[in-house]
C-alpha cells in the first residue's frame, strides 16, 4: 500500500519545484538579476554533499547558456516518448555519480520499514527520482540497479520495478544510449555465468521498461540483440532466477502485439515446453520458472498441438479455489485455481470462491517467494485498488498477515508481530473463529495472539484472500489435501462444505476469456468493460462505447 503514497509525494514535489523555478525566473527577469538569483539559490539550498563541484558546474553552465542562442533550444523537436526534461534548477544540487550505488542500496535496506501511505519516501528514493529527471541521471540509476542489487535479497527485483516505475519515462535518446551501453546479445548472456545477479537485474530492468513503454517505444527497445539475449537466458545452463526474469521480460514485451509476433516466431514455445515441467518442482525457484512457462504457453506463446492446461488438469477433488471472477486485473492464477502470482508493478489481490458466516474455519498457504504479500481474510466489501497499492488488510473489512515485513494489517494500519520473516517453503495457517470473533495466524504451527479488530466493522461474510507485490507467489490449501500444521481446536475446511460446478472450476486462458467476453457482449447487446481488444465507436443501448 506504499506505492501510491510515494507517487503522490513525488508528483507534488516535482510540481512544487517547477512552480518555484518559474517564480524565481520571473522575479529575476523583472529585476534584471537572473544570474545573481541562480547563484543565491545554490548557495542557500545546496546540500553538503554537492561541494565545490556544484559551484564550478554552475559557472560552466552559465557560460554555456550565454553562448547558446535560446531560440535554437526552443526550436528543438519534442520527444515523442515523453515531454522534454527541464534542466537542473538552481535549487537542485548536482548529485555525484559515485553516490548512486549507495542510494540504491539504502533504498533496498529501508524498503521494509515503509508501511503507511502517509510516510514520506526515504531521502535515497527522492534523490534517485530527482537524478532520473535528466538523461544522464536516468542512465546512472539504471546502470546502478543492474550493478548493485544483490541476488539473495527477495525484494531486489521489486525495488528495481518500484524505482523505475516512479522515475520519469526515458527519452528516445536515453533508451538508445542504454542499449548501446548494455550491448546485449546471445554471447553476452553466456558471459559471467558465475555471477547471475547482473543478468537477473538486466532482465528485470528490461521487463520493467517494456511494461512502462507502449507501442513504437517498446518495439524499438526489443532489438534483435536484446531478443537474442533474453532467449539465450532461457537455456537450461542459466541460473533459474535469470531464466525466470528473462521469461517475465519476454511476457511484458509481448504486451505489444508486434513484439508478441516477433517473439513467437523465435520458437520460444519449444523452450517453454521443457520449462513447464518445473511447475511442481520441489525447488521453489524452479517452481516459479515452471509456473511462468506454463502460464505463457497457455496465454501468450501458444504451441500448435499442445493441449491447454485447463483442458487436462484434474479438478475432481477441488471444491474451493481462487475466484478468477473476483480478482484484480494482472494476477496470474494457476489452472487448478490454488496458486497465484503477481509479475506486475501493481498490488494485485484475489478472494476465494467460498464465503463463511459462522463456525470455525482454517486454511493454509505455502510460501513460494518470501517477499511482500498480505494474506488473510476479507469480506465482499473489501476493495481491490491495485494501482493505488491497497489490498487485503488495507480497509476495515479485512485483516492480513505479512510475513516479509513481520506485520499484521488492518484498516491500512500495521502493527508488528513476533514471528520471524517467512522464507520459501514455510507454511502459514489462517484460523477464523466466528463464534469467538477472532482470527489467529500461524507460521509453521506457531500461533500469534488472536486478532479481533476487524469484527468491529463486520461479523460475517468472510473469504480467504490475499494481495501480492511484484514477483510474489504462493499456493493455497483449502482442504483438498492434508494440512501440514492443523490447529488443535476443531475446525471446518472450505473443501468439505463448498461446491463448484465443472464450469465454475474452469480458469480460462486470457485469449479464450476475451473471446468469450466478446460473445457475451454481442449476445447481450452490451459492451464488456474489461475486454480491451474490442474496438468500435458505436454506442450500445447500455450507454457504453465498445
Amino acid at each position: 500500500m506504499i506505492v501510491f503514497g510515494w507517487a503522490v509525494f513525488l508528483a507534488s514535489r516535482s510540481l512544487g519545484q517547477g512552480l518555484l523555478l518559474t517564480l524565481e525566473e520571473h522575479i529575476a527577469h523583472l529585476l534584471g538579476t537572473r544570474g545573481a538569483t541562480a547563484t543565491m539559490g545554490n548557495s542557500c539550498i545546496c546540500r553538503d554533499d554537492s561541494g565545490a563541484e556544484d559551484s564550478v558546474d554552475t559557472q560552466q553552465q552559465q557560460a554555456e547558456n550565454s553562448a547558446v542562442p535560446t531560440a535554437d533550444t526552443r526550436n528543438q523537436p519534442r520527444d515523442p516518448v515523453r515531454p522534454p526534461r527541464r534542466g537542473r534548477g538552481p535549487h537542485e544540487p548536482r548529485r555525484k555519480k559515485q553516490n548512486v550505488d549507495g542510494l540504491v542500496l539504502d533504498t533496498l535496506a529501508v524498503i521494509r520499514t515503509l508501511v503507511d501511505n502517509d510516510q514520506e519516501p526515504p531521502y535515497s528514493m527522492i534523490t534517485l527520482h530527482e537524478m532520473a529527471e535528466t538523461d544522464e541521471g536516468w542512465l546512472d540509476v539504471v546502470q546502478s540497479l543492474i550493478r548493485v542489487i544483490p541476488l539473495e535479497d527477495p525484494l531486489g527485483p521489486a525495488v528495481i520495478t518500484l524505482l523505475l516505475d516512479e522515475c520519469p519515462l526515458p527519452t528516445k535518446d536515453a533508451l538508445q544510449k542504454l542499449t548501446e551501453i548494455l550491448n546485449l546479445n546471445g554471447e553476452v548472456a553466456c558471459q559471467d555465468s558465475g555471477h547471475p545477479a547482473k543478468h537477473r537485474n538486466t532482465s528485470a530492468v528490461l521487463g520493467c521498461l517494456a511494461e512502462k513503454l507502449a507501442g513504437p517505444a517498446s518495439i524499438g527497445l526489443l532489438s534483435p540483440g536484446i531478443l537474442e539475449y533474453l532467449l539465450q537466458c532461457l537455456k537450461l545452463q542459466s541460473h533459474p532466477t535469470v531464466m525466470l526474469f528473462a521469461l517475465i521480460a519476454l511476457e511484458k514485451f509481448a504486451q505489444t502485439s508486434e513484439n508478441k509476433l516477433t517473439i513467437s516466431e523465435s520458437s520460444i514455445s519449444d523452450r517453454l515446453l521443457t520449462l513447464e515441467s518445473w511447475a511442481d518442482d520441489p525447488d521453489y525457484l524452479k517452481r516459479q520458472v515452471g509456473f511462468c512457462a506454463q502460464w505463457s504457453l497457455d496465454n501468450l506463446f501458444l504451441k500448435e498441438g499442445r493441449q491447454l492446461t485447463y483442458e487436462k488438469v484434474d479438478l475432481s477433488s477441488i471444491r474451493a479455489m481462487l475466484n478468477s471472477n473476483d480478482v484484480s486485473e494482472y494476477l496470474k492464477i494457476s489452472p487448478h485455481g490454488l496458486e497465484a502470482r503477481c509479475d506486475a508493478s501493481s498490488f494485485e489481490s484475489v478472494r476465494c470462491t467460498f464465503c463463511v458466516d459462522a463456525g470455525v474455519w482454517y486454511y493454509e498457504v505455502t510460501v513460494v517467494t518470501s517477499g511482500v504479500m498480505q494474506i488473510g481474510w476479507a469480506t465482499r466489501d473489501s476493495k481491490f485498488l491495485n494501482h493505488e497499492g491497497y489490498g487485503i488488510g488495507d480497509d476495515e473489512y479485512s485483516c492480513a498477515y505479512d510475513g516479509c515485513r513481520q506485520l499484521i494489517w488492518y484498516n491500512a494500519r500495521s502493527k508488528p508481530h513476533l514471528h520471524p520473516c517467512w522464507k520459501e517453503g514455510d507454511t502459514v495457517g489462517f484460523l477464523l473463529d466466528l463464534n469467538e470473533k477472532q482470527m489467529i495466524f500461524f507460521l509453521n504451527g506457531n500461533q500469534l495472539p488472536p486478532e479481533k479488530q476487524v469484527f468491529s466493522s463486520t461479523v460475517s461474510g468472510f473469504f480467504a484472500a490475499a494481495s501480492f507485490m511484484s514477483y510474489q507467489q504462493c499456493e493455497f490449501n483449502f482442504g483438498a489435501k492434508p494440512f501440514k500444521y492443523p490447529p488443535s481446536m476443531k475446525f471446518s475446511t472450505f473443501n468439505d462444505y463448498a461446491f463448484l460446478t465443472a464450469e465454475e472450476k474452469i480458469i480460462l486462458p486470457r485469449h479464450r476469456r476475451l473471446a468469450l467476453l466478446k460473445q457475451v457482449s454481442i449476445r447481450d447487446n452490451c459492451c464488456s468493460l474489461c475486454c480491451d481488444e474490442v474496438a468500435d465507436t458505436q454506442l450500445k443501448p447500455c450507454g457504453h462505447r465498445v
